[in-house]
């Protein structure tokens, strides 16, 4: 806990913010030296000048059965949480549609109440179509958000934790991912490049482990069929620690995240429970994504730990 501790205080000081060209440099730096210090191999892995991507790869990514990742990214603010309900895929669908159809409609009154006392009607859709595409423009790529304890620090403090924790291992990789908040074009680049193991490793994806009791490990349809990787995950992550652990081998989940990306996967988050709406993610882009709890950071290390000993043996 001492060294989670530590490398928690770092990144929600030291980096909070890892959004332009400079502060994921910056951050990048710090984070080669911390896996080199954890007995880890790493280097940058960067995808032209197209695409922008700067991956960072502990391991030899040709080697690896298990990959390990997290976006290092951070996010533009939002004048609203990005919400996020994994079993609730309705619920999920709505809210985004709903925030959508508001920003156009906002659009809509200001381009009328502008072009109306001027009496240039003309004006008027083009002038909404530039407004329209502008809002939604900064709420994917406006100003940074300040508060990303939850998404994604507490994914990256995950694995640095367990970087520290294991030792190294040929068969496993740890994967920091670049730019998830611009259409997942990290996880993009990567499989491009290593498409023999982006189609046949093991991909776990911890995206927002900080802020919540229960911890979703969702595989994908293609994982729902392996019995050893299930049968590792309940075995690797019990009960009565803190958290509550749910393997979703079955129904409908959906998880916006790099995972996404990878024929065999498990997306990793944690979560809060509402009766009637389900499983959710609080406060994501917002300043009150402030929550990162240790005792989520401490539980995940001990299972990443379990779950390699049970699932490479």
């Amino acid at each position: 806990m001492e060294d989670i501790s530590r490398l928690k205080e770092y990144l929600l000081t030291v980096h909070p913010v890892r959004k332009t060209a400079f502060q994921k440099k910056e951050f990048r730096e710090w984070l080669l030296r911390e896996l080199k210090r954890a007995g880890w191999k790493a280097h940058e892995e960067t995808y032209g000048k197209l695409n922008g991507s700067v991956n960072v790869i502990a391991g030899d990514p040709d080697k690896a059965v298990v990959f390990l990742c997290a976006h290092y990214d951070t996010a533009a603010r939002m004048l609203i949480p990005n919400f996020v309900s994994p079993t609730n895929v309705l619920a999920h669908v709505c809210y985004h549609l709903a925030a959508a159809i508001v920003l156009v409609a906002a659009a809509l009154v200001i381009s009328f109440a502008v072009c109306f006392p001027l009496n240039q009607p003309g004006l008027m859709f083009p002038l909404f179509l530039v407004l329209a595409v502008a809002a939604l423009g900064i709420a994917a790529y406006g100003p940074a958000n300040r508060s990303n304890a939850n998404g994604n620090t507490s994914g990256v403090l995950a694995l640095l934790a367990a970087a520290g924790a294991l030792k190294r291992d040929g068969r496993v990789c740890f994967l920091f991912l670049d730019n998830n908040e611009k259409s997942l074009l990290g996880a993009s680049a990567f499989k491009k490049k290593h498409w023999n193991a982006a189609g046949k490793c093991l991909f776990i994806n911890f995206d927002c482990v900080g802020d919540g009791e229960h911890l979703l490990l969702i595989p994908s349809r293609n994982s729902r069929w392996d019995a050893d990787l299930l049968t590792a995950l309940r075995a690797a992550f019990p009960e009565g620690e803190e958290m509550v652990p749910h393997v979703l081998d079955k129904g409908l989940q959906y998880y916006p995240s790099d995972s996404r990306k990878f024929k065999f996967h498990v997306a990793v988050c944690a979560c809060r429970h509402l009766a009637g709406l389900g499983y959710y993610i609080p406060r994501l882009r917002t300043k009150g994504d402030t929550t990162l709890e240790e005792g989520n950071i401490a539980y995940l290390v001990r299972g990443v730990e379990r779950f390699l000993k049970e699932y490479l043996e």
